[in-house]
């Protein structure tokens, strides 16, 4: 019973931890509107917190390909894919060079992943199991879908245009692509932790297999 009794602690504890983070989510967007009056462009608090988590992400997945010899090629494939998205956000910052950099810069780095996961294919497939079966891949996806297909498909011009009409403003269109985008990455940084936390434990798990 007390294993029980934990077990829905920990679990809404999770929920109220993950509502928090919401709030703050909402609490930048007030925080661009209504103070900075930055109408969420590239350089707006909700979209510098999209590149902080991003980031984030990125820095954890490949510490644990450091720290994990056994599960180091998937860990370096889902690293190199949100550092993919990460240039993708920063490519206001490419543009400097030439319209559109930013898509040289990320086929650079998936290549440079997918190489070096091929190189180890039986040891990168393991490691790919071992996280689509963990439960975070499921706030994974969601957070994914968030960002790659509702938020796009969220923010076109000409929902909002129909939406608003004659009142149609950018902002508005902009917020709510950007505030959604930013609602995916929380729930990707959360699985993020969440998968980080149990790496410890699965990889001695395949190392004990792997001496048997």
């Amino acid at each position: 019973m007390r294993q029980d009794l934990r077990f829905i602690l920990e679990r809404f504890g999770l929920f109220i931890i993950c509502s928090i983070a919401i709030g703050l989510i909402i609490g930048m967007m007030f925080i661009d509107i209504h103070w900075i009056h930055n109408s969420v462009h590239e350089t707006s608090l909700v979209e510098i917190t999209q590149e902080v988590l991003l980031l984030v992400m990125v820095s954890i997945f490949f510490y644990q390909a450091y720290r994990y010899p056994l599960l180091r090629h998937s860990l370096v494939l889902v690293g190199g894919f949100f550092t993919c998205m990460l240039i993708r956000e920063l490519d206001f910052l490419m543009d400097v060079i030439r319209q559109g950099a930013w898509f040289w810069f990320a086929s650079a780095v998936a290549a440079i992943c997918v190489i070096f996961a091929l190189r180890r294919p039986a040891t990168t497939l393991t490691g790919l199991v071992a996280f689509l079966k963990h439960p975070s891949y499921g706030m994974m996806i969601a957070g994914l879908l968030c960002v790659l297909v509702f938020s796009r498909l969220f923010g076109m011009q000409i929902l909002w245009k129909g939406i608003l009409s004659g009142d149609y403003q950018r902002v508005a269109k902009n917020m709510a692509e950007e505030g959604t985008e930013l609602l995916g990455y929380t729930f990707c940084l959360f699985a993020t932790l969440w998968y980080s936390s149990s790496l410890a434990e699965r990889h001695s798990r395949l190392l004990h297999e792997s001496t048997c």
